[in-house]
């Protein structure tokens, strides 16, 4: 059984792996949008709030849960009570689903590190995007019609994807969140420092520290801050239960909760001064307004940031791939802990090997993923 052959070596690759699963794109993209929408400075009031209610408690569970009863969800469940078993896999299959797009995102994001090198964009990143990466049409023949790069970046990341989960606990997501982790936290020291050297970046990074007290009244900011929460550490997902469950008999639960959790806000917080940051610069060289150039998704990662690059100067040259390493870094820390989710469900359920149960779950999420594709 996979429950039985896997522990983790050390509670420092366990906590890796957690945070890495954590910091993913909400934490990059989503999050300063979400600050700035919802009374600036003065979110952090519901969003410190709702990380102690919400989030630290409910990963608690989680890790108690798996801590407990050592095995996969469906399992869990199972055990129970059996007739429950059905609700743990349509959990499994939603997120297996949600998996199949991010890995999409994952490969635009590997495109662009490749196009940031030369900013091949052009000067209309906007246009760019979705004519000559997406390809997008109107017409519902488009989908028969495969993007050859987005597709092979597509497969690539699949593949890196399976060549780390197929492999023994701690020789793939121990090692591989030992090492990208680190190396993602560095790369956002980089970027947060230069931003805050650029002309402008006042007008961006003050926007964290000008609270609107009138926004506290609002139900709508404590609801985005909840909600926040549960994208951000990707809570009822069933990654930390089953993260848990690989934990030896002497671990604390509790200090790990408490070190992911705030090791996971502390992230986006500092990575969203170097966002707005960038962003308060490009207010100033182009003059578009700020309110404007905030957003989330791809529209900033894709649209936006090539814009920023395109009137950094030299600069550009090496803070635009770093920022897309960034994104591919936290995509994929947060991809592996996705797929381990089905990929351990699985291997529990079947008797199937990790090597087999992994290479089931890529194959399948794959051809899903080329409907991405097109």
């Amino acid at each position: 059984m996979a429950s039985e052959k896997s522990v983790w070596d050390s509670n420092i690759a366990f906590v890796l792996a957690m945070i890495g699963s954590a910091v993913g794109l909400g934490n990059i993209w989503r999050f300063p949008n979400v600050l700035y929408s919802n009374g600036g400075g003065s979110f952090m009031i519901p969003y410190i709030v709702s990380l102690f209610i919400l989030g630290i408690s409910f990963v608690l569970v989680e890790y108690a849960v798996g801590f407990k009863f050592k095995t996969s969800l469906s399992k869990i469940f199972f055990t129970i009570k059996p007739r429950l078993e059905p609700i743990a896999w349509f959990i499994i299959l939603v997120v297996f689903l949600i998996t199949t797009y991010y890995v999409c995102v994952v490969a635009w994001d590997l495109i662009y590190v490749a196009l940031s090198l030369t900013k091949a964009w052009g000067a209309n990143p906007d246009l760019f995007f979705t004519v000559n990466v997406l390809h997008a049409s109107d017409s519902l023949s488009g989908i028969f019609t495969i993007v050859p790069w987005v597709f092979i970046s597509v497969f690539l990341v699949w593949l890196s994807s399976w060549a780390i989960v197929q492999k023994d606990l701690n020789e793939g997501i121990g090692k591989v969140s030992k090492i990208l982790l680190p190396v993602l936290v560095l790369i956002v020291i980089v970027i947060v420092a230069f931003s805050l050297t650029l002309p402008g970046a006042s007008i961006g990074y003050t926007q964290i520290f000008t609270p609107d007290w009138s926004a506290l009244t609002n139900l709508n900011v404590w609801l985005a801050a909840f909600g926040q929460i549960v994208f951000s550490l990707s809570l009822g997902m069933s990654i930390a239960l089953t993260y848990a469950s690989y934990l030896p008999e002497d671990s604390k639960l509790t200090d790990n909760a408490l070190i992911v959790a705030f090791s996971n806000s502390g992230f986006e917080v500092f990575n969203a001064i170097g966002i707005f940051s960038i962003l308060g610069f490009m207010t100033l060289t182009s003059g578009i307004p700020f309110n404007e150039l905030v957003t989330e998704g791809t529209g900033l990662a894709f649209v936006v940031f090539p814009k920023v690059f395109n009137v950094m100067g030299p600069w550009a040259s090496v803070i635009g791939p770093l920022f897309f390493l960034c994104i591919l870094f936290a995509g994929l820390t947060s991809l592996i802990a996705l797929l381990e989710v089905a990929s351990f469900a699985i291997s529990e359920k079947f008797g199937f090997s990790r090597r087999k149960s992994a290479t089931l779950v890529c194959v399948v999420g794959f051809c899903i993923s080329c409907l991405f594709a097109t």
